[in-house]
């Protein structure tokens, strides 16, 4: 099809997940019992699982998966024996937790199955309708948006799905943060592959679960640090991306901005936003770098260090934002190299390597070493 934008996996699913996380808070107003942390690692697992298949067309993995289940299970086996290797460095229980994903789909209970199965489908949806604008009278665009309808009408049963439908708020809100896969990072600076803020965002979220894991956080730290991180640049939806040496050009800088920031946010986005959700969203987002508990209803701010030693508890609500801060540099790391192994040295991206590798040294934090997880991909 045409594609007037490009379309990445990556993208789809950071879209994917801030939609599951939506259709979630509803089930949880209807009284329901959402199981985040299955939900967050169903997402990142599929996420995985679809890039290694990435050159099988969506249609033709859907009949496999339905008319073939034996070539599905051997597909699927070929999948973990691909993705084994990434997993050696994490939690030992997470190779089993991703062959569980892959082979025994029916330990997955119904509600998150059902919410990851409707996000993916509008998240394809909401891709489908930038393409059909393009080209209304393409091959085939009928039966295709007839047939992600049928899909779509499959989740009907979820509150949240009928409000994306009937074009509510929360509608707005979806779009509103789908537009950050519009806007590219570094977007001044040559650098390939190029990537959006969305998707950044994801991988900032899949950073900081893994490092959750890893301290052994309580479920609700996994919890709060995988959507904090995905959450964490959603005020660019209305900002836009500015790069970090502009921010630390004038002296009050970044102040102004993050104070511009929260004031817009709470113009254009915060209205978009169901009345139950809004402080959460607030509690992840403002100062969503610094590390933090509630205690007696109020937020304090602690360290990470101080999380593991005493506030590791579903009662404290704790946030590492540290982890989050640490992810996102390791992303822009991530990225900066990404380019440079391909022969490619812009300036920005020199002096933004060299000041994450000069911040990180020697760094450890609740026992993990920062300056050897940058070191693993230093050049």
């Amino acid at each position: 099809m045409i594609r007037p934008v490009e379309l990445t996996e990556m993208d789809k699913h950071a879209h994917k997940m801030i939609i599951a996380y939506c259709l979630g808070k509803y089930e949880e107003e209807k009284g329901r019992q959402v199981d985040w942390e299955a939900l967050i690692k169903g997402g990142i697992f599929e996420l995985l699982r679809r890039i290694v298949i990435s050159d099988i067309k969506s249609p033709i993995y859907r009949k496999i998966k339905e008319l073939h289940p034996a070539v599905f299970r051997q597909l699927n086996k070929w999948v973990y024996e691909q993705l084994k290797p990434t997993f050696d460095g994490l939690p030992k229980e997470m190779k089993t937790e991703l062959k569980n994903y892959l082979f025994d789909a029916k330990k997955e209970d119904n509600l998150t199955k059902n919410i990851l199965n409707a996000s993916h489908i509008y998240s394809s949806f909401w891709e489908f309708q930038i393409i059909q604008k393009v080209h209304p009278t393409g091959y085939k665009m009928d039966s295709i948006e007839k047939d992600l309808k049928n899909d779509i009408e499959t989740y009907l049963d979820l509150a949240g799905m009928r409000k994306i439908v009937c074009k509510g708020n929360i509608s707005n809100f979806l779009d509103l943060c789908g537009h950050l896969r519009f806007q590219i990072r570094w977007s001044q600076t040559p650098r390939l592959p190029k990537t959006s803020v969305l998707g950044h965002m994801l991988l900032v979220a899949i950073f900081c679960y893994l490092f959750a894991r890893e301290v052994s956080a309580c479920p609700k730290r996994i919890y709060n640090n995988f959507f904090s991180a995905l959450f964490h640049d959603l005020p660019e939806a209305v900002t836009r991306d500015i790069l970090s040496p502009i921010k630390r050009s004038v002296e009050g800088m970044p102040e102004a901005i993050s104070k511009i920031e929260e004031e817009l946010a709470e113009k254009e986005i915060s209205p978009l936003l169901e009345t139950g959700w809004l402080e959460e969203i607030k509690y992840f987002t403002r100062n969503e770098y610094e590390s933090k508990i509630k205690l007696k209803g109020k937020v304090k701010f602690v360290t990470t260090e101080k999380i593991n030693e005493k506030y590791n508890h579903d009662d404290f609500d704790p946030i590492d934002g540290e982890f989050i801060k640490i992810a996102d540099d390791l992303a822009a790391y991530l990225e900066a190299s990404s380019t440079n192994s391909l022969g490619l040295y812009p300036k920005h991206l020199k002096e933004g390597r060299e000041t994450i590798e000069k911040k990180y040294k020697g760094r450890s934090i609740a026992g993990m070493s920062i300056e050897a997880l940058f070191a693993d991909f230093a050049t």
